[in-house]
């Protein structure tokens, strides 16, 4: 089994995550030629801040699935639509100066190892394309990147009551978000690493 990256935009797919496919640790499919044997061959799944979140409710039980056996979900982005039980719909921060978009590690997550959060608060010197807002912690759910004054959870990791893993980053693509620091390589591959199974929770 492998990785399932879900290509949502036109254009190719991130130069880290075509390399990865060509290595044979993911298989990258446009959402408009997902089927549920895509799932059902995967262990782990990627989807990005372009994906459809409605036509992706049509894969519920699909993804349900995945995840019910054990598979681990990195969602990218803000969640508009209630795609499984414990999840809630993203909250955007209300009217932030530059502090609201101050980012705090919570909890070292091996996603994150060895990376200064408030090397990525920026890109060329603007605040705010880290992430906006969040996605609502679930019960039983860890925060791992506070953002704003009342660090809000813009990154967490749950791991569902039914079974399987899944990771939130409520903002732009996780991998994108190289900063000044340049660390956008190195959190491509370790998404595909966790999704993976290889990197702990």
């Amino acid at each position: 089994m492998t990785v399932l990256l879900i290509h949502s935009h036109y254009g190719p797919p991130p130069e880290g995550y075509a390399t990865a496919a060509v290595d044979g640790r993911l298989a990258i499919v446009r959402e408009r030629d997902l089927t549920a044997a895509d799932f059902a061959a995967a262990s782990g799944l990627i989807t990005t801040t372009h994906l459809d979140q409605v036509g992706f409710l049509t894969h519920a039980q699909a993804y349900t699935a995945l995840l019910d056996r054990g598979g681990r979900w990195f969602f990218n982005g803000h969640m508009l639509r209630y795609f499984i039980d414990g999840l809630g719909l993203y909250r955007p921060l209300v009217a932030p100066k530059r502090a609201g978009y101050a980012l705090t590690r919570l909890y070292d997550h091996p996603i994150f190892t060895g990376i200064d959060q408030r090397g990525l608060e920026e890109n060329k010197g603007v605040a705010g394309f880290y992430g906006r807002g969040h996605n609502p912690l679930p019960a039983g759910g860890i925060a791992v990147n506070g953002i704003g004054p009342e660090m809000h959870a813009i990154d967490w990791v749950w791991a569902r009551p039914d079974g399987g893993q899944v990771f939130s980053h409520a903002g732009n693509d996780l991998g994108g978000m190289g900063g000044e620091t340049g660390n956008g390589a190195l959190l491509t591959q370790r998404i595909i690493a966790w999704c993976a199974g290889e990197l702990g929770a």
